[in-house]
């Protein structure tokens, strides 16, 4: 009889028990290494980083069984997986000393931000909800231009504004756009951090700065749409306005993450519950800072520049550039390749491949 026939080889080794026995606690160590890639070994729990620690020993002991016996390769290959990233785990770098700051922009921000989703949305929400309150008041009263935008705003109207870019020629001067984009970018960051800070007033601080942000906005854009320069706006708000508030969102994301955690602590106190949540929130802060370096270094330079400098079909295309490649970012980067969370299946060319199925069939 062949081997393929037989898990039970000439020296008494059965292949087919040694994986039914041994697959459930291989499946558990992917378990518990797929969270501690994802979250660090801080991340787990004492019990878990325990289990995990014993299960690596167990498992490295499995594949050296396995080796000495002679076991399937796909076997074999399947456990040398598992125990290389456990080492890897156990005996790399802490989550402290891997956390740079490329690897928290390339992977722990947008993840963070896919996690918190909810919050985000809700962020947003209220940034829109601010926004549409400014947009009805300019729209029902456009006296209230006066007390919702801006002093810079209310010098001139929009077609005084246009009237005098166009005798300009719509641009901007090199010294003038680098020292404008230094004072934005300086601006935005006191923005964000305020928004993250004011989270710890039970997350109604920051709830308030979120709606306050976005009246202007709708004021603003109310009050160009009444004479008709619509697309002027747009093209002038669009470019750097995407990654902008897209980040003002997360900054008010990880501010009512704060508040969260005061007002539903969990089984934790609400200290713990702070201290946990920031080190999330704080992940969202930090890595939106490159989206505000771009946000600022666009609205001092492309934004500031308008027809017949550069044509608005030409800024509304950039603006959907931008905006395509922030979310295509936030969406999409840092996703860890999915992994087989399971032992290896039946192959006839393995001694091990109808185990699995032995073990279904037998329950």
């Amino acid at each position: 009889m062949t081997r393929t026939s037989d898990s039970r080889d000439r020296f008494g080794f059965d292949l087919n028990r040694f994986v039914a026995d041994r697959s459930d606690r291989w499946q558990r160590l992917e378990q518990l290494l797929l969270q501690a890639e994802r979250l660090g070994v801080a991340g787990l729990s004492l019990e878990a980083a325990r289990e995990l620690g014993r299960l690596y020993r167990t498992v490295s002991s499995d594949l050296l069984c396995a080796r000495t016996e002679s076991a399937g390769a796909y076997t074999i290959e399947y456990l040398n997986d598992i125990v290389a990233r456990a080492y890897g785990v156990v005996h790399g770098p802490t989550r402290q000393e891997r956390s740079s700051w490329w690897q928290i922009f390339t992977g722990r921000f947008p993840r963070t931000f896919r996690r918190e989703r909810c919050a985000v949305i809700l962020s947003a929400l209220i940034l829109a909800a601010g926004a549409g309150v400014g947009a009805l008041f300019v729209h029902g009263d456009p006296q209230a231009l006066g007390a919702l935008i801006p002093e810079s705003h209310q010098s001139h109207t929009p077609h005084e504004r246009i009237a005098n870019e166009h005798s300009h020629g719509g641009e901007i001067e090199g010294d003038a756009a680098a020292a404008f984009s230094g004072f934005l970018f300086t601006h935005n960051i006191q923005v964000t951090f305020l928004l993250f800070a004011l989270g710890i007033t039970f997350g109604v601080g920051t709830v308030a700065l979120l709606f306050y942000n976005g009246v202007p906005l709708g004021a603003l854009a109310m009050q160009y749409h009444h004479e008709g320069e619509d697309l002027f706006f747009w093209a002038w708000i669009l470019p750097h306005g995407i990654p902008e508030l897209t980040v003002i969102v997360i900054a008010g994301a990880a501010g009512m993450i704060l508040g969260r955690a005061q007002w539903i602590p969990g089984r934790r106190t609400r200290r713990e519950a702070l201290l946990a949540e920031a080190r999330t929130a704080a992940v969202l802060i930090v890595g939106g800072m490159p989206l505000l370096v771009l946000a600022g270094t666009i609205e001092g330079t492309i934004s500031q520049m308008h027809a017949p400098a550069i044509a608005y079909s030409t800024k509304l295309t950039v603006a959907g550039v931008v905006g395509a490649a922030v979310y295509a970012y936030l969406l999409r980067a840092g996703r860890a390749q999915k992994r087989s969370s399971s032992p290896p299946r039946s192959s006839s060319s393995d001694p091990v491949s109808s185990s699995a199925d032995s073990k279904s069939s037998s329950s």
